[in-house]
């Protein structure tokens, strides 16, 4: 399961549109380890001149590459953390998260790169292969 969602917001959703900030607390609460590396590199794109930044640790073990992959995976979820954050959120091998600052100067240009194929198969190793 994705998500620990209490009775409350279980509700909530059941009659209609649940309130972004209750969404984005859930995640916060469900998925500790993804929001804690999120958060970092958004911090970081934020405080940075060319607004990027990116986590090239890989998770401590499987239960936290599991939060990684579930918090990006989802579109609600990562579009939710990308409202939250004020970025927008690249992926690549289980745990290289990216966070792109809008104000960072060709913000269009470096997302695309990050996110094309080249740049993934620049980005494999050995050590990756079951992530």
């Amino acid at each position: 399961m994705s998500l620990t969602v209490g009775d409350r917001l279980l509700e909530s959703a059941r009659r209609g549109e649940v309130p972004e900030d209750e969404f984005v607390a859930c995640v916060r609460d469900s998925l500790p380890y993804a929001w804690e590396v999120i958060g970092d590199v958004a911090a970081r794109s934020h405080g940075t001149d060319d607004g990027f930044a990116d986590n090239q640790v890989p998770p401590p073990d499987e239960t936290a590459r599991g939060q990684l992959l579930r918090a990006l995976a989802s579109d609600a979820m990562r579009g939710a953390l990308e409202r939250h954050f004020g970025v927008r959120l690249a992926f690549q091998n289980c745990h290289r998260v990216a966070a792109f600052a809008p104000h960072g100067p060709d913000h269009a240009e470096r997302y695309a790169r990050f996110t094309s194929p080249r740049a993934q198969l620049l980005n494999q190793s050995p050590d990756l292969v079951d992530c």
